[in-house]
């Protein structure tokens, strides 16, 4: 990863006014455990995001998109692959829905508008992408892509991809829970920081509680 300069669409709310999809899924009446896979540009970004969230179990950095034979990071890198760096993120249905994960990632955690690239971050490995893992993912991300491009929430059309999940390949370990373990990295420090930073502003009441 390059430090970055985001200079993409911006939003014409801030997050706190974005809306909340008007399709979604329902939140289950039992705890439980599902899946959401998606890409936001470098991972290490995505995943210091949505580990703070309440009801986010567990956040993975790995690779989706391309066959097992190029699920390594140095060959993701060469932008030759058909891997996006995505997180995997495991999440209580009962106290989270798909939904509202999506809304995080469109007003939190990356510039939908930006194709193929985050800022600096140059390349197809960097795409901003929803893995849907049934059609119920599928349907609930696209009417929200719609809603959003619908009422103008960004100064340009979004340009994230849905793609079905086929397999996800989980990163090397030293990528795992990159931004917390080294926050004074530069990269960290430029472009997770404030991520993280602007969820905890304007989404204070949706974080993990600590005591």
């Amino acid at each position: 990863m390059m430090s970055s300069q985001f200079f993409g669409a911006s939003p014409r709310v801030n997050p706190a006014e974005f809306p909340d999809p008007a399709v979604d899924t329902l939140l289950a009446d039992a705890p439980g455990r599902k899946l959401a896979v998606l890409a936001g540009g470098c991972f290490w970004c995505v995943e210091a995001v949505y580990r703070e969230l309440d009801g986010v179990l567990a956040v993975v950095s790995g690779y989706s998109g391309g066959s097992a034979e190029t699920a390594d990071y140095p060959t993701v890198c060469n932008g030759a692959t058909d891997h996006a760096e995505v997180v995997q993120i495991a999440y209580d249905p009962a106290r989270i829905s798909f939904g509202r994960l999506l809304k995080i990632f469109f007003s939190v955690v990356h510039d939908p508008t930006q194709r193929d690239r985050q800022g600096d971050d140059v390349g197809r490995q960097y795409r901003s992408a929803i893995f849907y893992a049934d059609d119920e993912q599928q349907r609930v991300a696209q009417a929200y892509i719609t809603q959003l491009d619908g009422a103008g929430v960004f100064t340009a059309p979004i340009v994230t991809r849905l793609e079905p999940l086929t397999e996800f390949f989980e990163a090397e370990d030293h990528h795992q829970n990159y931004a917390a373990l080294h926050p004074q990295q530069p990269y960290i420090a430029a472009v997770a920081a404030p991520k993280v930073e602007k969820l905890r502003r304007y989404f204070g009441d949706r974080l993990k509680r600590t005591y």
